[in-house]
């Protein structure tokens, strides 16, 4: 078992089965694939698929693939690091393809993803930082704040309380 597992924002899916994008491995465990792209919000997806696991992404090696959606991908980069298991994990802008809707369902069950795992979690959209336990703010290559959103907020005249009004001015009054 590798200790971290990482969820880039610029991924690449293969033209293998779906399974076998999962466990990103020659050969893989059926039950924890499914299990993990189910946890992803693959779920339904998944069910679908007259192949399941078999199905292939992609044409190039089966007249059968299936394109995906960027969502879809991006549930299965984080299926893949679901599927790794590590004791680490590093979330690299892991909804930026998702809809508002779907980046709602994974951040609303963000814990039961991550489980009894420490994860690092990089992101410029500040609404998805408020289940985090601990925020670090960084401006210009510096550590200027720290805390847990409750406190950051408050602090009016900090960078995270300024980046969060910036953004949400275009929710609030719409």
């Amino acid at each position: 078992m590798g200790v971290f597992s990482v969820v880039f924002q610029d991924f690449k899916l293969y033209s293998f089965s779906l399974g076998h994008n999962v466990a990103a491995s020659e050969s893989y465990d059926a039950e924890l694939a499914e299990e993990s792209l189910i946890l992803a919000g693959m779920g339904s997806k998944l069910n679908n698929l007259t192949g399941g696991l078999h199905t292939f992404l992609h044409k190039d090696f089966s007249d059968d693939g299936i394109e995906i959606s960027g969502g879809e991908a991006q549930k299965v980069a984080l299926a893949r690091a679901l599927y790794k298991n590590a004791p680490f994990v590093i979330l690299d802008e892991p909804t930026a393809a998702l809809d508002p809707i779907a980046e709602f369902e994974i951040y609303s069950r963000f814990n039961e993803l991550i489980s009894n795992k420490t994860a690092i979690f990089v992101s410029h959209r500040l609404s998805s930082c408020k289940f985090c336990h601990d925020i670090a703010v960084f401006h210009e290559g510096c550590l200027v704040q720290r805390g847990s959103h409750d406190e950051l907020i408050t602090k009016r005249d900090g960078k995270y309380a300024e980046l969060w009004h910036a953004q949400a001015q275009y929710y609030v009054g719409a």
